[in-house]
């Protein structure tokens, strides 16, 4: 493991990498590394050597799966860099990275344009309210077309992005870019490795477009700051300086958003970003402060240690790992910490800077800076570490609901007792991620953000902790409950030698309103039962009601009075009443028309405009009920209630009707009547699975 450079506060930068998945992130940030030396070689994601992509399902599937962090050094300045996986079922990676950025880079790709990745990578940072720079990548690919993208990324996302580079050809031809800050061409030397360029006047065909360009940033820059303008209108120019210091306070603002562009697999474009990345995004200390109650924190070494953790990961050989951000105060090797949690302490062995899977050593780590330890024993991905005896309690990451659920069981008998130890570390690794035995439905439910994120935590726990397991379809937690009022008799006698059995009981049950639950009536006078028997009636009818009249599932919301009976002196017992009880209710509830209840989900549906038509249709047909829609810009709301059994991998469907731009969330609205031939179809099965 090496040792690392320790960086103060004003010569870090952490910047999230956003995009679409496939836009180049992953690239852009290798580049990045290797131009900057603190990689030593260029990777490929195609061949599984980009730095920051090493998981074996990463491979597998050839895509980023996880959060990881790396670092340039450039101008005397280590740029954090925290590459995220643009596929909607892992967006809780992508929430994680925007929480401890400070700056973000989109990545859009020259050839795609603006994507739902994208569109839902900029509301995070929208939301989150840190400044950001687009890059156009891929530049040197067919068909790519920086006029085109940037165009798209003004429509689509914001009025105010503005180029402060322009290519020097598109595709093949690509070969170089002009910085409209210096107004120069860089022209890329062929063969080069590291980005190297050659610096030269602005080539002819390319003048009047540069001309153009450069006066509009000018003419932007200058309505950023009074004097600025006043002198621009009078005839000045605005010098690069001037520009650099006007552009990094607009972006601060969220008045501007440049635009570079670049082709990362050639390190074209690559210095210039290394450069800007330095002079516009803000150190930790310009961030925004971060707020505990009415105390705000600042990224200050002498103010009082406060370190959000923000992934933790399990690695073979190692054990766990965990990645903080320090929001305030500065952490030494070794040091002694606690967990504000719960106040639990923790000593930070091996403090170190994550480089990819590498992590490198370091003695210690200052205000704004990321870093990684190994084997705490209380923490987990949320916690805020302290100094010993504090408690600041830092703002947590919202992770996305888990809208998926599917049911799962061990290959094997032996997977099968695995389980219950192996789920936690999963979800410990992706709180999006999460499962738990469900005793009534008889089946462990997995939930997650969508079918691909469920199949990679099943690879995951296979090539971690080989257990390997099935999929089938979760089952329905329905209900049953009566719909009018009914009495009889229920009697259990039985003599056989000795001393008999004997229970009578006279019940009448009626409903209760829809969630009111079950409530037991004692209308027993004259001591017809003694008192002392009364709780087993009800015990018995409880009982009974558990396993239901009509497909074996609890009956609920009903009230259940008992108003008379009969007892021996001698054969009378609990148990005897307990039966009767059970008797009782069973020929009582016959007669009360049950039927059964079927839980209903309230869906909200978030979808571009132009398919509210096909979503509306498609809930529709899933016997859902539209309750209303809230429009907001550009995008409805669509709120509907929907039987749960109808709403079995409708993301996947969701998301091919809207090509991946709306998504879902769902909470269990209650229970209602669910049709008669539903009714029919869950009996059957009911008896075909006890017949089994």
């Amino acid at each position: 493991m090496a040792s690392a450079k320790e960086y103060t506060t004003d010569h870090i930068r952490n910047v999230a990498v956003l995009g679409h998945g496939g836009a180049g992130k992953t690239t852009l940030i290798d580049a990045l590394c290797y131009v900057s030396g603190t990689s030593k070689r260029l990777g490929k994601v195609d061949d599984g050597t980009a730095v920051t992509m090493h998981a074996p399902e990463e491979h597998a599937h050839e895509i980023s799966i996880q959060l990881t962090p790396a670092y340039a050094e450039h101008m005397d300045t280590k740029i954090n860099l925290l590459d995220t996986p643009g596929y909607l079922d892992f967006t809780g990676e992508a929430l994680s990275a925007v929480r401890v950025a400070d700056a973000a880079i989109i990545v859009v790709s020259a050839t795609a344009g603006v994507e739902v990745g994208t569109e839902r990578v900029w509301r995070y940072c929208q939301d989150r309210g840190i400044p950001l720079i687009f890059f156009v990548s891929m530049m040197d690919k067919e068909h790519a077309d920086f006029e085109g993208v940037f165009q798209q990324i003004k429509t689509r996302l914001t009025e105010q992005a503005l180029p402060v580079e322009i290519p020097v050809g598109e595709g093949d031809d690509f070969h170089g870019i002009i910085n409209l800050f210096s107004e120069r061409a860089h022209i890329y030397k062929s063969g080069t490795t590291k980005g190297e360029y050659d610096e030269s006047e602005i080539p002819d065909e390319l003048k009047d477009k540069e001309a153009q360009w450069e006066t509009e940033l000018q003419e932007t820059l200058a309505t950023t700051d009074e004097s600025l303008l006043e002198a621009y209108l009078e005839g000045g120019h605005i010098s690069r300086e001037e520009a650099i210091d006007a552009m990094a306070r607009g972006m601060a603002r969220k008045d501007v958003f440049p635009v570079f562009c670049g082709a990362a697999n050639k390190t074209f474009g690559i210095r210039a970003l290394l450069r800007k990345l330095v002079e516009l995004c803000p150190n930790p200390a310009e961030a925004a402060p971060e707020l505990v109650g009415e105390t705000e924190y600042v990224a200050d070494d002498s103010g009082p240690l406060a370190a959000l953790v923000f992934k933790t990961a399990a690695e073979p050989h190692v054990g766990e790992l965990s990645y903080f951000r320090i929001f305030s105060g500065t952490v030494s090797n070794g040091a002694e910490v606690s967990n504000a949690s719960d106040g639990k302490p923790e000593k930070l062995n091996h403090l170190s800077i994550p480089l990819g899977k590498e992590r490198n050593e370091v003695g210690t780590l200052h205000a704004g800076d990321i870093g990684v330890v190994a084997k705490l024993k209380h923490t987990h991905t949320n916690d805020t570490l302290c100094s010993a005896g504090q408690k600041i309690p830092l703002t947590p990451i919202e992770f996305p609901n888990a809208d998926i659920a599917i049911a799962i069981k061990g290959a094997t008998r032996a997977d099968e007792d695995k389980l219950g130890e192996v789920l936690p570390k999963l979800h410990e690794e992706d709180p999006t991620f999460s499962a738990s035995f469900n005793p009534e439905l008889h089946q462990t439910i997995a939930r997650g953000v969508g079918e691909l994120h469920l199949d990679v935590q099943f690879e995951r726990m296979e090539r971690k902790y080989g257990v390997k397991v099935e999929t089938e379809q979760p089952r329905i937690a329905y209900r049953e409950t009566i719909t009018r009022q009914g009495e009889g008799q229920g009697r259990h006698k039985k003599q056989s030698g000795g001393r008999g059995q004997f229970g009578d009981c006279w019940i009448r049950l009626r409903p209760n309103p829809r969630g009111a639950g079950y409530e037991f009536v004692d209308s027993i006078k004259g001591g017809v039962i003694p008192g002392k028997y009364v709780p087993s009636v009800d015990k018995g009818i409880r009982e009974a009601a558990g396993r239901g009249v009509i497909a074996g599932y609890p009956l609920v919301d009903f009230a259940a009075e008992c108003y008379d009976g009969s007892y021996h002196s001698v054969d009378s017992s609990d148990i005897a009443f307990k039966l009767a009880g059970s008797i009782a209710f069973r020929v009582v509830a016959e007669k009360c028309s049950p039927v059964l209840l079927e839980p209903v989900v309230e869906v909200t549906v978030t979808t571009p405009d132009e398919y509210v038509g096909d979503v509306m249709g498609d809930l529709t047909s899933r016997r859902g009920k539209v309750q209303g829609m809230d429009p907001d810009s550009g995008r409805t709301h669509v709120r509907a209630v929907v039987p749960e059994s109808e709403l079995y991998k409708y993301a996947a469907t969701l998301r091919s009707m809207t090509q991946g731009r709306a998504h879902h969330n769902r909470t269990l609205a209650g229970y209602e009547p669910a049709p008669d031939s539903v009714a029919q179809k869950v009996r059957a099965e009911r008896e075909e699975d006890a017949s089994h």
